[in-house]
């Protein structure tokens, strides 16, 4: 099937993204430019940027949380904590290597989110904040070690 330009408004994005990616990527497909909402495909390779980078900040915070409550409370280690450091430390090298450039990012992340992950470890384990230390205490190579468990 051909878009032809007299049916693009048919095609604008109208709120059905999946919609609109299937009637864009056609149209460009077809070599049908001048009829792609070029500001609308802008913005949502942007936003699918941004997204990576939010997942990967995400998936540094919880392995921050859950190493500290692994560090702190070593009578309570077990399994759900295990896997969900593996799990992070897993969905954080398939975002890096999906996008290499966020490995720029990620000692900024490191630093932005750890007063979160602080206070969230406070809060899951009921101890003190100042139980914590103020700087994160692991290096990007600890935390994307999948060997290193702090003791």
């Amino acid at each position: 099937m051909t878009i032809h330009t007299d049916t693009i408004n048919e095609y604008a994005y109208d709120g059905d993204f999946y919609d609109w990616t299937i009637k864009t990527s056609k149209l460009l497909r077809e070599g049908h430019i001048g009829e792609v909402d070029l500001e609308q495909v802008a913005e949502e390779i942007e936003d699918m940027g941004k997204s990576d980078k939010r997942a990967l900040s995400s998936y540094l915070k919880l392995l921050m949380v859950h190493l500290l409550k692994w560090h702190y409370q070593p009578k309570y280690r077990g399994i759900s904590w295990k896997l969900s450091i593996t799990n992070a430390r897993d969905e954080i090298q398939d975002l890096l290597k999906d996008s290499p450039s966020l490995n720029s990012k990620v000692e900024q992340l490191i630093t932005d989110r750890y007063a979160t992950a602080r206070k969230r470890a406070s809060l899951e384990t009921g101890l003190a904040l100042d139980s914590f230390p103020n700087a994160c205490p692991f290096s990007v190579e600890q935390l994307l070690d999948d060997d290193y468990w702090p003791d």
